[in-house]
């Protein structure tokens, strides 16, 4: 049963952790120009930003659910900001051919950014909560197998993170340099528009709120 459970989780996790959104791009990215290393550290932060819905959903957490819901445009806001200014600097900095070795100080900005951009997004939660319903996970009771549901959720997402960083690191050196730049400009200008689209809305929301 605890096998069942940790495997509907893991499940759980892979799902979440599949569409390619701002954070999916930023972590891409950080693979090709960086290093397998500070690409796997970033989806770490997602991958635990994602278990922190899911034990939000999975516990029942109202009063954390709703602190993150009032305060979603403010979150919206920062995150905006952060993609416009990393998607600035994707666009008109160059970057090394080979990536350079990264410090503790480093590895932690990338798990701390992609954290906090994942948790910008409460809508998330209520995802969690369909998808439960869907594996039957929401069936399940119990403050023990609930947190073997959440871990679930954390490796599953963790899986993928993995999968990808060091999937992408070992086949970047068959891209040449023409490659490189336009995947350094495409990324950019993705990273770019969804900061500008994270603005627009979370202002629209903070004037409806005010």
């Amino acid at each position: 049963m605890l096998l069942l459970i940790l495997a509907k989780g893991i499940v759980v996790g892979i799902v979440i952790a599949l569409p390619v959104g701002p954070v999916g791009v930023l972590c891409v990215r950080r693979c090709l120009f960086e290093g397998a290393r500070y690409g796997f550290v970033s989806g770490l932060g997602a991958a635990a930003a994602d278990a922190t819905f899911g034990a939000i959903a999975g516990f029942g957490l109202t009063y954390l659910r709703d602190w993150l819901f009032y305060y979603q445009d403010w979150f919206g806001l920062a995150g905006g900001v952060f993609l416009l200014l990393f998607g600035i600097k994707a666009l008109f900095l160059g970057h090394a051919r080979e990536p350079e070795p990264l410090g503790g100080e480093r590895l932690l900005g990338a798990f701390a950014s992609t954290f906090a951009l994942t948790i910008a997004n409460p809508i998330t939660i209520l995802s969690f909560a369909v998808i439960f319903a869907k594996v039957g996970a929401d069936a399940i009771a119990g403050m023990g197998d609930v947190s073997i549901l959440v871990g679930g959720v954390f490796l599953g997402s963790l899986l993928w993170w993995l999968g990808l960083s060091f999937g992408i690191a070992s086949v970047r050196h068959m891209a040449g340099d023409i490659v490189m730049l336009w995947l350094n400009r495409v990324s950019g200008a993705i990273l770019l528009s969804s900061g500008g689209g994270l603005l627009v809305l979370a202002v629209k929301g903070l004037r409806v709120a005010g």
